[in-house]
């Protein structure tokens, strides 16, 4: 019987709703700041997500870009600073992440945060969603000169949380950096798939698949109980 002691998460599309809070943030920078009116505030809210292609393109080249079709007097470094400092004022989780949370503390987990991104604007956008009480490590890869895949990357944060890479569950969204990363570093992978992004998960490599929190600590605790393998398919049937 396998007994995990600690549970990490990714942020961005997995704890954090960062589609839904983008677009809340280009409707705010749209209405209130550009004045623009619904209609143009729709189009710039969807060229803004096409550019930003899911947060792997930075803002300065988003801004230069929506600068010009737009027509917007502001400079792109003012506009890529109220990104920065505002942006975590929109920020929401994903459905059932509260309950979620409060549960695997409840239940004696120890809670770790890994992210890829910027800091400190990364730590802001988590702190906003009221849940770093819980959490006894909080990892952005700027801050510690490592980034997901890289196995150092979660080495560091099981020795933080004092566990060993096999007591721990890593969760993510993403294949690559999230799954393998955590895989190879020899945590269990549990891969989490957002509603609004469904993707063929035949070919995952995590253990699991959930695609609503409120599954995640009955899968916890079948991996815990049961044959890894079993659990694999249990969750792709």
């Amino acid at each position: 019987m396998q007994h995990y002691r600690a549970v990490l998460f990714d942020l961005d599309q997995t704890l954090l709703n960062r589609h839904q809070s983008l677009i809340q943030f280009c409707q705010w920078q749209a209405l209130d700041n550009f004045k623009f009116n619904p209609t143009i505030t729709a189009q710039f809210v969807q060229r803004f997500i096409a550019l930003d292609a899911n947060g792997s393109v930075w803002k300065d080249q988003v801004y230069t870009q929506l600068k010009h079709e737009f027509n917007i007097p502001d400079a792109v470094d003012t506009l890529v600073d109220q990104y920065l400092h505002q942006f975590n004022l929109f920020c929401i989780p994903n459905a059932s992440v509260h309950a979620m949370i409060q549960q695997l503390h409840k239940s004696g987990y120890l809670l770790g945060l890994i992210n890829n991104g910027r800091s400190p604007f990364q730590q802001h956008n988590f702190y906003s969603l009221g849940l770093s009480q819980y959490f006894s490590s909080i990892i952005v890869s700027e801050a510690v000169g490592l980034r997901k895949p890289d196995s150092a990357i979660f080495f560091l944060a099981c020795q933080q949380l004092k566990q060993m890479p096999s007591q721990c569950i890593f969760v993510g969204d993403n294949e690559l950096a999230d799954v393998r990363g955590a895989q190879s570093a020899g945590l269990t992978a549990i891969r989490f798939d957002p509603p609004t992004l469904i993707e063929d998960l035949s070919q995952s490599h995590a253990t699991a698949c959930i695609n609503d929190f409120s599954q995640l600590l009955n899968v916890i605790r079948y991996l815990e109980n049961n044959n890894l393998n079993q659990a694999y398919k249990l969750q792709h049937k």
